[in-house]
Protein backbone atom coordinates (compact mmCIF):
# COMPACT_ATOMS: atom_id res chain seq x y z
CA UNK A 1 0.00 0.00 0.00
CA UNK A 2 3.19 2.29 0.54
CA UNK A 3 3.81 1.99 -2.87
CA UNK A 4 0.73 2.61 -4.15
CA UNK A 5 0.36 5.67 -1.94
CA UNK A 6 3.72 7.13 -3.59
CA UNK A 7 3.03 6.41 -7.03
CA UNK A 8 -0.51 8.83 -6.68
CA UNK A 9 1.55 11.06 -4.62
CA UNK A 10 4.11 11.19 -7.75
CA UNK A 11 1.58 11.87 -9.81
CA UNK A 12 0.01 15.21 -7.78
CA UNK A 13 3.29 16.22 -7.82
CA UNK A 14 4.77 15.84 -11.77
CA UNK A 15 3.13 17.05 -14.56
CA UNK A 16 3.47 14.72 -17.15
CA UNK A 17 4.18 10.68 -17.28
CA UNK A 18 5.59 10.65 -20.81
CA UNK A 19 2.91 9.11 -22.11
CA UNK A 20 1.90 9.37 -25.96
CA UNK A 21 -1.70 10.93 -27.09
CA UNK A 22 -3.28 10.83 -29.72
CA UNK A 23 -7.03 12.73 -30.74
CA UNK A 24 -9.42 10.72 -32.73
CA UNK A 25 -12.83 11.49 -34.23
CA UNK A 26 -15.22 8.79 -33.04
CA UNK A 27 -18.10 10.45 -34.26
CA UNK A 28 -18.81 12.60 -37.29
CA UNK A 29 -21.61 15.22 -36.73
CA UNK A 30 -23.56 17.56 -39.19
CA UNK A 31 -21.22 20.69 -37.82
CA UNK A 32 -19.06 19.03 -36.13
CA UNK A 33 -16.65 15.85 -34.69
CA UNK A 34 -16.88 14.38 -31.61
CA UNK A 35 -13.26 13.19 -30.20
CA UNK A 36 -11.54 10.61 -28.28
CA UNK A 37 -8.24 11.50 -26.91
CA UNK A 38 -6.24 8.32 -26.42
CA UNK A 39 -3.45 8.33 -24.09
CA UNK A 40 -1.00 5.35 -24.45
CA UNK A 41 1.15 3.80 -21.28
CA UNK A 42 4.57 5.39 -21.76
CA UNK A 43 6.01 1.46 -22.12
CA UNK A 44 3.29 0.46 -24.82
CA UNK A 45 4.69 -1.78 -27.47
CA UNK A 46 2.36 -3.19 -30.44
CA UNK A 47 3.52 -6.69 -29.07
CA UNK A 48 1.37 -5.94 -26.09
CA UNK A 49 -2.43 -6.54 -25.04
CA UNK A 50 -3.41 -3.88 -22.91
CA UNK A 51 -6.80 -3.03 -20.49
CA UNK A 52 -8.59 0.12 -21.70
CA UNK A 53 -10.68 2.56 -19.47
CA UNK A 54 -13.15 4.77 -21.07
CA UNK A 55 -13.79 8.06 -19.61
CA UNK A 56 -17.19 10.40 -19.24
CA UNK A 57 -17.12 13.82 -17.74
CA UNK A 58 -19.58 14.83 -15.26
CA UNK A 59 -22.05 18.13 -15.52
CA UNK A 60 -25.45 16.85 -15.47
CA UNK A 61 -25.43 16.38 -19.26
CA UNK A 62 -25.48 20.05 -19.81
CA UNK A 63 -21.74 20.80 -19.53
CA UNK A 64 -18.00 19.57 -19.47
CA UNK A 65 -15.29 18.79 -20.77
CA UNK A 66 -12.86 15.49 -21.67
CA UNK A 67 -10.25 17.07 -19.19
CA UNK A 68 -12.32 16.77 -16.47
CA UNK A 69 -10.75 13.07 -16.11
CA UNK A 70 -7.32 13.54 -17.54
CA UNK A 71 -5.46 13.13 -13.60
CA UNK A 72 -6.95 9.42 -13.62
CA UNK A 73 -6.27 8.90 -17.09
CA UNK A 74 -2.18 9.75 -16.50
CA UNK A 75 -2.27 7.97 -13.57
CA UNK A 76 -3.91 4.94 -14.97
CA UNK A 77 -1.33 5.46 -18.24
CA UNK A 78 1.48 5.07 -15.69
CA UNK A 79 0.10 1.95 -14.59
CA UNK A 80 0.15 0.01 -17.88
CA UNK A 81 -3.71 1.17 -19.16
CA UNK A 82 -4.74 2.68 -22.30
CA UNK A 83 -7.23 5.73 -21.53
CA UNK A 84 -9.50 7.05 -23.83
CA UNK A 85 -11.28 10.41 -22.80
CA UNK A 86 -14.21 11.19 -24.65
CA UNK A 87 -16.24 14.15 -25.76
CA UNK A 88 -19.91 13.75 -25.47
CA UNK A 89 -22.88 16.00 -26.61
CA UNK A 90 -24.56 18.31 -23.81
CA UNK A 91 -27.07 20.66 -23.82
CA UNK A 92 -24.90 23.45 -23.62
CA UNK A 93 -22.45 22.78 -26.80
CA UNK A 94 -25.30 21.13 -28.95
CA UNK A 95 -28.27 21.76 -26.95
CA UNK A 96 -29.27 17.97 -26.83
CA UNK A 97 -31.25 16.20 -23.68
CA UNK A 98 -29.23 13.41 -22.12
CA UNK A 99 -30.60 10.57 -24.45
CA UNK A 100 -28.22 11.88 -26.87
CA UNK A 101 -25.32 11.64 -23.95
CA UNK A 102 -26.35 8.36 -23.67
CA UNK A 103 -26.11 7.47 -27.17
CA UNK A 104 -22.81 8.96 -28.04
CA UNK A 105 -21.20 7.39 -24.89
CA UNK A 106 -21.95 3.75 -26.48
CA UNK A 107 -20.52 5.15 -30.01
CA UNK A 108 -17.23 5.89 -28.05
CA UNK A 109 -17.10 2.40 -25.84
CA UNK A 110 -18.41 0.68 -29.86
CA UNK A 111 -15.74 3.10 -31.63
CA UNK A 112 -12.77 1.86 -28.68
CA UNK A 113 -14.28 -1.74 -29.22
CA UNK A 114 -13.94 -1.83 -33.51
CA UNK A 115 -10.69 -0.26 -33.23
CA UNK A 116 -9.12 -2.36 -30.04
CA UNK A 117 -6.32 -3.94 -32.22
CA UNK A 118 -4.80 -0.57 -33.49
CA UNK A 119 -4.35 -0.05 -29.39
CA UNK A 120 -3.66 -3.55 -28.78
CA UNK A 121 -6.56 -3.78 -26.25
CA UNK A 122 -7.67 -6.80 -24.73
CA UNK A 123 -11.47 -7.22 -25.35
CA UNK A 124 -12.72 -8.31 -22.35
CA UNK A 125 -10.79 -5.91 -20.25
CA UNK A 126 -12.43 -2.30 -21.38
CA UNK A 127 -13.95 -0.63 -18.37
CA UNK A 128 -16.24 2.47 -18.39
CA UNK A 129 -15.51 4.96 -15.83
CA UNK A 130 -16.95 8.78 -15.12
CA UNK A 131 -18.31 11.30 -12.69
CA UNK A 132 -21.99 12.55 -11.80
CA UNK A 133 -23.46 12.08 -14.99
CA UNK A 134 -20.37 11.17 -16.63
CA UNK A 135 -20.63 7.94 -14.03
CA UNK A 136 -24.34 7.75 -15.58
CA UNK A 137 -22.71 7.21 -19.07
CA UNK A 138 -20.30 5.19 -18.15
CA UNK A 139 -23.11 2.62 -16.28
CA UNK A 140 -25.50 2.97 -19.39
CA UNK A 141 -22.73 1.90 -21.65
CA UNK A 142 -23.07 -1.20 -20.21
CA UNK A 143 -26.49 -1.67 -18.38
CA UNK A 144 -28.91 0.65 -20.95
CA UNK A 145 -30.55 -1.30 -23.57
CA UNK A 146 -32.32 1.79 -25.23
CA UNK A 147 -30.88 4.53 -26.99
CA UNK A 148 -28.39 3.20 -29.73
CA UNK A 149 -27.59 6.23 -32.28
CA UNK A 150 -28.88 4.06 -35.76
CA UNK A 151 -25.66 5.22 -37.17
CA UNK A 152 -24.34 2.72 -35.05
CA UNK A 153 -23.16 -0.90 -35.54
CA UNK A 154 -25.14 -2.61 -33.35
CA UNK A 155 -23.70 -5.57 -33.89
CA UNK A 156 -20.41 -4.07 -31.71
CA UNK A 157 -21.53 -4.31 -28.13
CA UNK A 158 -20.80 -0.81 -26.14
CA UNK A 159 -21.07 -3.11 -22.71
CA UNK A 160 -18.14 -2.08 -20.57
CA UNK A 161 -16.33 -5.04 -18.68
CA UNK A 162 -16.34 -2.98 -15.53
CA UNK A 163 -17.42 0.43 -14.50
CA UNK A 164 -15.78 3.01 -11.91
CA UNK A 165 -18.04 5.15 -11.09
CA UNK A 166 -17.63 8.66 -8.97
CA UNK A 167 -20.46 9.68 -7.18
CA UNK A 168 -22.21 8.83 -10.01
CA UNK A 169 -26.07 9.33 -11.04
CA UNK A 170 -27.58 6.02 -11.12
CA UNK A 171 -31.33 6.84 -10.39
CA UNK A 172 -33.27 8.70 -12.43
CA UNK A 173 -36.84 7.58 -11.16
CA UNK A 174 -38.73 9.98 -9.56
CA UNK A 175 -37.00 10.06 -6.62
CA UNK A 176 -33.64 10.65 -7.88
CA UNK A 177 -31.80 12.50 -10.14
CA UNK A 178 -32.95 14.52 -13.69
CA UNK A 179 -36.30 13.03 -13.51
CA UNK A 180 -37.43 16.44 -14.79
CA UNK A 181 -35.59 15.86 -17.74
CA UNK A 182 -35.92 12.14 -18.00
CA UNK A 183 -39.80 11.73 -17.47
CA UNK A 184 -41.42 8.26 -17.48
CA UNK A 185 -38.72 7.19 -19.80
CA UNK A 186 -36.54 6.30 -16.46
CA UNK A 187 -36.90 2.77 -16.83
CA UNK A 188 -35.22 2.58 -19.88
CA UNK A 189 -33.02 5.25 -18.82
CA UNK A 190 -31.49 4.65 -15.48
CA UNK A 191 -28.78 1.70 -14.31
CA UNK A 192 -31.00 1.82 -11.06
CA UNK A 193 -34.08 0.29 -13.18
CA UNK A 194 -32.10 -2.07 -15.49
CA UNK A 195 -29.42 -4.13 -12.84
CA UNK A 196 -29.39 -7.74 -13.45
CA UNK A 197 -26.96 -10.74 -13.51
CA UNK A 198 -24.75 -9.70 -16.50
CA UNK A 199 -24.15 -6.22 -14.86
CA UNK A 200 -20.12 -5.74 -14.74
CA UNK A 201 -18.21 -5.74 -11.80
CA UNK A 202 -18.75 -2.11 -10.14
CA UNK A 203 -16.87 0.22 -8.09
CA UNK A 204 -18.98 2.87 -6.44
CA UNK A 205 -16.93 5.82 -4.83
CA UNK A 206 -19.10 8.27 -2.78
CA UNK A 207 -18.54 11.44 -0.44
CA UNK A 208 -21.21 11.42 2.67
CA UNK A 209 -21.77 14.29 2.83
CA UNK A 210 -23.37 14.44 -1.04
CA UNK A 211 -26.43 16.74 -1.75
CA UNK A 212 -27.11 14.92 -4.99
CA UNK A 213 -26.40 11.20 -4.43
CA UNK A 214 -27.83 10.11 -1.08
CA UNK A 215 -25.98 6.99 0.46
CA UNK A 216 -28.86 4.89 0.93
CA UNK A 217 -28.74 5.07 -3.22
CA UNK A 218 -25.53 4.03 -3.19
CA UNK A 219 -26.17 1.40 -0.67
CA UNK A 220 -29.31 -0.53 -2.29
CA UNK A 221 -27.84 0.23 -5.88
CA UNK A 222 -24.82 -2.14 -5.00
CA UNK A 223 -27.10 -4.19 -3.00
CA UNK A 224 -29.23 -4.77 -5.75
CA UNK A 225 -26.07 -5.52 -7.64
CA UNK A 226 -25.31 -8.57 -5.26
CA UNK A 227 -28.65 -9.83 -4.99
CA UNK A 228 -28.38 -11.17 -8.78
CA UNK A 229 -25.06 -12.64 -8.44
CA UNK A 230 -23.16 -9.05 -9.38
CA UNK A 231 -20.23 -7.57 -7.14
CA UNK A 232 -20.60 -3.91 -6.79
CA UNK A 233 -17.95 -2.34 -4.21
CA UNK A 234 -19.40 0.81 -2.57
CA UNK A 235 -16.59 2.79 -0.96
CA UNK A 236 -17.45 6.03 1.60
CA UNK A 237 -15.50 8.98 2.19
CA UNK A 238 -16.67 10.71 4.95
CA UNK A 239 -17.77 14.24 4.81
CA UNK A 240 -16.86 14.28 0.85
CA UNK A 241 -19.59 16.71 -1.06
CA UNK A 242 -20.41 16.38 -4.94
CA UNK A 243 -16.86 15.93 -7.02
CA UNK A 244 -15.04 14.85 -3.96
CA UNK A 245 -12.99 13.07 -5.88
CA UNK A 246 -11.34 15.72 -8.20
CA UNK A 247 -7.33 16.33 -8.29
CA UNK A 248 -8.12 19.48 -6.60
CA UNK A 249 -8.85 17.97 -3.38
CA UNK A 250 -5.49 16.09 -3.06
CA UNK A 251 -6.57 13.86 -0.15
CA UNK A 252 -9.96 12.03 -1.53
CA UNK A 253 -8.59 12.13 -4.99
CA UNK A 254 -5.83 10.05 -3.49
CA UNK A 255 -7.80 7.59 -1.69
CA UNK A 256 -9.72 7.22 -4.93
CA UNK A 257 -7.44 5.98 -7.06
CA UNK A 258 -6.21 3.78 -4.86
CA UNK A 259 -9.21 2.55 -4.71
CA UNK A 260 -9.83 2.27 -8.30
CA UNK A 261 -6.28 0.61 -8.31
CA UNK A 262 -6.69 -2.22 -6.07
CA UNK A 263 -9.87 -2.68 -7.60
CA UNK A 264 -8.34 -3.44 -10.97
CA UNK A 265 -5.90 -5.40 -9.48
CA UNK A 266 -8.48 -7.53 -7.98
CA UNK A 267 -9.86 -8.17 -11.54
CA UNK A 268 -6.88 -9.21 -12.43
CA UNK A 269 -6.48 -6.33 -14.91
CA UNK A 270 -3.23 -4.71 -13.34
CA UNK A 271 -0.66 -6.03 -12.03
CA UNK A 272 0.34 -5.19 -7.89
CA UNK A 273 2.58 -2.38 -6.97
CA UNK A 274 5.85 -3.31 -6.22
Amino acid sequence: MRSLKLLVFLLISSSAWGQQTEVVTYKQLDTSELKLEVILPDNFTDQGSYPAIVFFFGGGWNSGSREHFRPQADYFAGRGVVCFLADYRTKNSHGTTPFTSVMDAKSAMRYVRTHAEQWQLDTAKIAAGGGSAGGHLAAATAMVKEYNDPQDDLSVSSRANALLLYNPVVDNGPAGYGYERIGEAYPDFSPLHNIDSSTPPTLFLLGTADHLIPVTTAEYYCMAIERVGGRCELKLYEGGRHGFFNVQNADHFRSTMEASDLFLQELGWISATN
